[in-house]
């Protein structure tokens, strides 16, 4: 018989988010794996400090909160982290998302993963990126935080993807010619023992930042990343066959993605919706396909004046049916 792999599904619209995420964590036994020894990593999901995408780009904190409480119960050695990205900080975004004030009022550690030693030569594919020591530690625990979110090259952002974030690099864009098989690789590097992804507030469209806010109001956890993000696309109308760092990922060992092979928790139907999928038009190859050029990057993307007014000419071209 093959193995089976728990996914759990529950609706804050029916219970709260504590009851919810304390349910969750219990079934996948998390008392069995967290001890006083234990130190508790949560990789959050902060992938915009603009106002008018934080809720759907970034981790609620209600998540943060009532998972940091339940933690507390078994260990006081609990640390939040992110790292820089392409064009903020790690401690911005901190403060705009609000974790800094959920950190204080739990009193809980907040930390900057670009700012740690890093470990290299963990694989060829990595070049001259090194992942974070600290998450390598003896006892360390990482829990992945992500949001329900569309991506444009990815087709789906969820449990693996956010683990990209752990590449402290604020210029890890450069690796993006290889995204399918970084993605996996990093998370079977830091083998994230739990995952819940915050489906409260989702994105649509152009994700992971600038699609559409999409209210769900659900929570999906599991074990396994794979089967969680290849549940999360059936559940809003996507095929988890098309995105390829999924199908690779299941390969690999991080979970499986056929419907047979996982046991759903929840009230899967009822809950099912359609998100407008994420369209990979010439304007997001050509920026993808020209971001593994360091003048590119550098001269470019992060140049914010310039990658403005690019993303307002493209914005426009995309009006008019020209970008497509």
């Amino acid at each position: 018989m093959n193995e089976k792999y728990l996914v759990i599904i529950r609706s804050v619209k029916e219970i709260s988010v504590a009851y919810a995420v304390r349910n969750m964590m219990e079934m996948m036994g998390w008392r069995d794996v967290i001890t006083a020894d234990s130190h508790v990593f949560i990789k959050l999901n902060l992938s915009s400090i603009e106002d008018h995408t934080l809720q759907a780009s970034n981790t609620d904190q209600q998540i943060i909160e009532a998972l940091c409480n339940l933690l507390k119960s078994q260990t006081s050695r609990i640390t939040l982290v992110e790292s820089d990205g392409m064009r903020y900080t790690a401690e911005q975004a901190f403060e705009k998302s609000g974790t800094y004030q959920t950190a204080e009022k739990l009193g809980v550690h907040v930390l900057n993963l670009s700012k740690e030693r890093q470990l290299f030569a963990l694989h060829p594919l990595l070049e001259d990126f090194g992942l974070p020591e600290i998450l390598f530690a003896k006892n360390s625990v990482l829990i992945t935080l992500p949001v329900l979110k569309t991506h444009a090259l990815t087709v789906f952002s969820g449990a693996l993807k956010n683990q990209w974030g752990c590449i402290p690099r604020y210029d890890r864009i450069l690796l993006h010619k290889n995204l399918d098989k970084l993605i996996p690789l990093v998370n079977a590097l830091l083998k994230p023992t739990f995952a819940v992804m915050d489906g409260i507030w989702g994105m649509e469209g152009r994700g992971p930042t600038s699609g559409k806010p999409r209210y769900a109001g659900l929570l999906l956890a599991s074990r396994y990343p794979a089967s969680l993000d290849a549940t999360a696309m059936r559940l809003i109308g996507l095929n988890p066959y098309e995105s390829k760092h999924v199908v690779l990922a299941a390969e690999q060992g991080l979970g499986a993605i056929s419907k047979s092979d996982i046991i759903v928790d929840g009230n899967f139907e009822d809950y099912k919706m359609k998100f407008e999928p994420a369209t990979l038009d010439w304007a997001v190859k050509l920026m993808n396909n020209l971001s593994r050029y360091k003048f590119f990057v550098y001269k470019i993307l992060l140049n914010k004046s310039i990658f403005i007014a690019s993303k307002k000419a493209v914005n426009v071209f995309r009006s008019k049916g020209i970008v497509r």
